[in-house]
């Protein structure tokens, strides 16, 4: 962390001294090319901007954060007005008596110090060069909080999609310990085949999709039909068919998303449904979109005011997060048929 500070640090005084060696060179070329005279024009801005650079420093660091932040605008005025009076008088006597006793040697004639004009002359100078230095920062610094900003943005992001996440694999284990619980009451001979099936889920969750953002299709589908033939133990009569009809093997999509649209499946279809079917679709739509089609029966007369789980609430989310607003997931009731039907954009493999 203290190396990648001073990485930083350094790379920002390299923009400042680089701006005023740029600018110290500009205005010694140009007034050395006025005047005809690079020796004069070399040591008389010199003395300019060994005042120019603290006076701009000084405005930005002290001046503005004092008064033009807290709105005392007349305070930042009298401040203002009060360290041009002092660079004058500095600037005009090192240059008299340093360089040359002509204070301004542009103009035609001999001016004298604290003359109106020199003064008026020297101050739109420090005005000038200060307006440019402070623009050149002002944009650098807008820049760099920008940069931030959206870093910030990015990580907090990532933290939430993480704590969705997070969310959602132990609703999912906890639906399936229950299942477990149920079998076991039992004393149902399908109680080490359902364990052996949520060790694998369970080897899936914790190691294959760590720390990833983007999972192959094909391992998601595995991951599924896995979580389906749990559901077929708990399940008496239930008919799933899965339907890809695309090519998949190079897609990428997020690490279970899909599944809570399965466990959705099953908890409309309920235990009180005889005859739970359920028809899980996977299509590519023109190179472009791959669109998730889950439908389920189920008993119209049951009653479907069970607690609201937080599968679906966080699917939404998570959406939200990784794709902004180019997805869409619809919900449709027909007849005694629950679909859900979601599009994403395709992410291959790099």
């Amino acid at each position: 962390m203290a190396r990648l500070k001073k990485i930083e640090f350094s790379t920002e005084y390299r923009n400042h001294f680089g701006f005023w060696g740029i600018f110290f060179l500009i205005n010694w070329l140009r007034w050395g090319s006025y005047f005809d005279d690079y020796p004069y024009s070399f040591k008389s801005n010199l003395i300019e901007f060994s005042l120019h650079i603290p006076f701009v420093y000084f405005n930005l660091l002290v001046l503005i954060p004092k008064y033009i932040v807290k709105f005392e605008y007349y305070k930042y005025a009298l401040a203002l007005l009060g360290s041009l009076i002092i660079i004058y008088v500095a600037r005009t006597g090192l240059t008299y008596y340093m360089v040359s006793e002509n204070i301004w040697p542009e103009a035609d004639k001999l001016y004298r110090p604290f003359d109106i004009n020199h003064i008026v002359a020297v101050t739109i100078g420090e005005i000038y060069v200060l307006s440019i230095a402070s623009s050149v920062f002002s944009t650098m610094y807008w820049l760099k909080e920008r940069d931030r900003n959206a870093i910030m943005k990015q990580n907090q992001s990532k933290m939430k999609l993480k704590y969705l996440k997070t969310q959602i694999q132990p609703h999912f284990f906890f639906n399936t310990l229950n299942n477990l619980y149920a079998l076991s009451l039992e004393s149902s001979k399908k109680v080490p085949d359902v364990i052996l099936k949520l060790s694998r889920l369970m080897e899936y969750v914790l190691y294959d999709i760590k720390g990833t953002q983007m999972v192959d299709l094909t391992k998601e589908i595995d991951y599924i039909q896995n979580y389906i033939e749990i559901e077929k133990l708990r399940f008496e009569q239930v008919e799933v068919a899965v339907n890809i009809e695309s090519n998949i093997d190079d897609i990428k999509i997020p690490p279970l998303l899909i599944i809570t649209l399965i466990e959705n499946a099953f908890k409309h279809g309920g235990p009180c449904n005889s005859n739970l079917r359920i028809k899980i679709n996977c299509k590519v739509i023109k190179n472009e979109t791959l669109q998730f089609e889950i439908l389920n029966n189920f008993v119209i007369s049951q009653n479907t005011s069970n607690k609201k789980g937080i599968g679906l609430s966080n699917t939404k989310k998570r959406l939200k997060l990784i794709f902004q607003n180019n997805f869409t997931l619809e919900k449709i009731v027909k007849f005694n048929y629950y679909i859900i039907r979601l599009q994403i954009p395709i992410q291959h493999e790099d």
